[in-house]
């Protein structure tokens, strides 16, 4: 690790100042363009997978280096550790949605989805084209029992992604199923 990334990840912000998260809105949309016109599971994935490569791009390396360290961690179910890292993502980046969201996924995993839900609304807040904290936000609400505000939240996430393995959750006989169907 350079000195530069050791000094912000100590000390913090008051040494260095995130740059604004650069917009992103652009590329999202073509990939989600590209992802309703996919044709089979296969290119879905592979533009799902793009959109992640856009989401985890952080501002600046420093930012980077704590999101890494935060997912490496996360993967190896060191939750406590994953939360701190994310905890401190988030104070230095405050702009950037993935922290808000990785964090919320933690606290999904740790059944805060109270907090959870604080998070993913910060997350889309900043970045209204995040498909995971759309989808997360809708899981969220689904385990809060909201399942009107669930469905419809993931029918937006489905709308921008139909590739989403979530969207199961909309199938007949599925927790988030369309209600007022003809039979």
């Amino acid at each position: 690790m350079r000195l530069s990334f050791a000094l912000v990840l100590i000390c913090g912000p008051a040494f260095a100042a995130c740059p604004a998260p650069p917009d992103i809105a652009g590329e999202l949309t073509q990939l989600f363009e590209k992802s309703r016109s996919a044709s089979n599971f296969q290119q879905g994935q592979s533009l799902s997978n793009k959109m992640w490569e856009v989401w985890l791009r952080a501002p600046d390396d420093a930012a980077q280096e704590v999101l890494n360290r935060g997912l490496r961690k996360r993967d190896a179910f060191d939750f406590v550790g994953a939360l701190a890292d994310f905890d401190r993502l988030v104070t230095y980046c405050p702009a950037y949605a993935e922290g808000y969201n990785q964090r919320a996924y933690i606290l999904y995993l740790r059944e805060d989805y109270e907090n959870a839900l604080v998070d993913l609304d910060i997350a889309l807040e900043l970045q209204p084209l995040h498909v995971a904290a759309q989808s997360g936000r809708a899981l969220t609400l689904m385990k809060l029992g909201r399942i009107p505000e669930a469905r419809a939240q993931l029918l937006v996430a489905v709308e921008n992604n139909p590739w989403l393995s979530e969207a199961a959750l909309l199938a007949k006989g599925a927790p988030l199923e369309p209600v007022g169907e003809d039979i």
